[in-house]
């Protein structure tokens, strides 16, 4: 991102004067719905609700405002799920990745027969040109992402299979029509941090440094793009 040195200049020298911030994290899928399974047999919610408890804590220490969305899994509407964030300024969701049924190999675990992928994507950042403001989406979701980078992290071409490139360079993809996305008041930013099928990146994504250094780099993208951007849902 060209201008990053510039907006986190700009952040770090702002120290949030105006009002702080507010962000709605959002734990993808539920207890009704767990998402994918692991290669060890995790349901994908068990990991988003972790990782989205870390990501809360680390804008926490950035003087950002969290507002937790569905931590107990009982959302079970996409719909409500931008609609539990009313009065926040972002809406970021957390996933995990899984890979289709074509690479997909069977494997054992712990008595259990399961499936597992060598297809590695790392991580993935999704906006919609469908949100009423996908300009801030995706400032902030390549602020995310060059922060990522910066930080080690991989963006996977993977979803190039799929989905047309918003920012490829900072891993940053378009899903137009994806719910909780689109049928949101807000500027919103679905994150899949990793792929849970694959086994080595599943053990990886259970790694509390690893997770903290993640939180780390989207927090700061993200509180560097609203000081920027400078929106308060509540002026």
């Amino acid at each position: 991102m060209r201008n990053l040195s510039v907006l986190l200049a700009f952040f770090w020298a702002s120290s949030f004067s105006a009002a702080a911030p507010v962000v709605a994290v959002d734990v993808g899928h539920g207890l009704r719905d767990g998402g994918a399974i692991s290669a060890r047999g995790r349901p994908e919610f068990a990991f988003n609700r972790e990782f989205a408890g870390v990501l809360a804590d680390t804008l926490r220490a950035r003087a950002v405002t969290v507002l937790p969305v569905n931590f107990d899994g009982q959302i079970a509407s996409l719909g409500a799920r931008p609609a539990a964030a009313v009065g926040s300024d972002f809406f970021v969701s957390i996933h995990h990745d899984s890979v289709g049924e074509a690479h997909l190999l069977p494997w054992e675990w712990a008595g259990q027969a399961l499936t597992h992928t060598e297809v590695k994507q790392v991580f993935g950042l999704f906006v919609s040109a469908n949100n009423p403001d996908p300009e801030t989406s995706l400032r902030c979701a390549s602020a995310m992402g060059a922060m990522l980078r910066r930080a080690g992290f991989v963006p996977s071409d993977w979803h190039a299979k799929k989905h047309l490139a918003a920012d490829r360079q900072n891993g940053v993809w378009y899903y137009d029509n994806l719910v909780v996305l689109y049928r949101t008041t807000l500027p919103a930013v679905l994150v899949e941090a990793g792929v849970i099928k694959h086994r080595d990146e599943e053990l990886a994504l259970r790694d509390p440094q690893r997770q903290a250094r993640m939180a780390d780099a989207l927090a700061t993208g993200l509180a560097a793009c609203l000081s920027v951007t400078g929106k308060s849902a509540r002026e």
